[in-house]
């Protein structure tokens, strides 16, 4: 029996490869030219023609700003800070995602309706309040103030992801685990929290990568703990206040842009098989 296999023409093939160049190069461009510029001396940054490799690499913008900026301090507060506002944001979320789509009552419906709504306030609109409650309980400019905070920030887009792809989990599934002795506690960590991997390692990269940016929040309830992302305010000017220290700027940039490289390249599978299973209805 003799088999047909469907080949795309030739053309539509260099266009998918010509198309697949250009995003791949419009992507990556920048993240070179952040790192090129971060090894780049201050006085070769403009040189003409331009150079996309420097004459005399060196790592003293990153060793200046170890010595003199303290970022090894402020990578510690943001490990910490990102870190622990991930974690306890996605056990919240999970525990909040499964009550949403497993009970249906009124209550919920409307505390679903609140959770969805705040998505829509700017964080500007309630940044006075916020402050003045802060400072009232004294959590203004402490590690705890700056943890509720942001997991506030990430559970509502996450509790919305969660939820929507646990309506798509067989209850089922659930139930054969409860005739097999499962107790509702196990049947969640055992069987659902395992169902849902892909859709926690996609939510928790989206969530690391909202933290890690996040300018407004350390900036406007901190003082004296500084994260990565409000670090850039506070590198030094060199020759007057209107010369940018492009060499400092782009190695803080990259030092921020390389975790999130790292997570994605090590989550890439379940991100992958969470973006598939949120595609592809069966």
């Amino acid at each position: 029996m003799m088999t047909t296999h469907n080949h795309r023409p030739l053309p539509l093939t260099l266009l998918m490869w010509g198309l697949a160049l250009i995003v791949a190069f419009l992507i990556l461009f920048p993240l070179w030219w952040i790192f090129i510029s971060s090894i780049t001396p201050a006085g070769e940054l403009f040189s003409k023609p331009i150079k996309y490799w420097p004459d005399h690499p060196t790592l003293a913008s990153y060793r200046y700003l170890i010595e003199n900026v303290g970022l090894l301090p402020k990578i510690w507060d943001t490990a910490i800070i990102v870190g622990l506002s991930i974690l306890i944001g996605m056990i919240v979320s999970v525990m909040a995602a499964f009550s949403f789509a497993r009970f249906r009552t009124r209550g919920l419906a409307i505390a679903t309706g609140f959770l969805l709504a705040s998505m829509l306030i700017p964080d500007v609109v309630t940044a006075r309040p916020l402050y003045d409650f802060l400072r009232s309980v004294h959590l203004y400019d402490t590690h705890t103030g700056l943890i509720i905070l942001y997991i506030s920030g990430i559970l509502p887009f996450t509790i919305l992801i969660l939820q929507n792809y646990l309506n798509d989990i067989p209850v089922s599934i659930e139930e054969s685990a409860a005739i097999d002795g499962c107790g509702f506690v196990q049947s969640l960590i055992y069987v659902t929290v395992p169902l849902l991997r892909p859709a926690l390692a996609t939510v928790c990269i989206v969530n690391f990568i909202t933290c890690l940016n996040n300018f407004f929040t350390p900036l406007f309830y901190s003082n004296g703990i500084s994260v990565l992302s409000t670090a850039i305010t506070q590198l030094p000017l060199r020759d007057n206040m209107y010369a940018v220290p492009w060499d400092l700027v782009s190695a803080m940039g990259w030092i921020i842009i390389l975790p999130i490289i790292f997570f994605v390249a090590i989550f890439q599978r379940q991100i992958m098989e969470g973006i598939m299973a949120g595609g592809v209805k069966g």
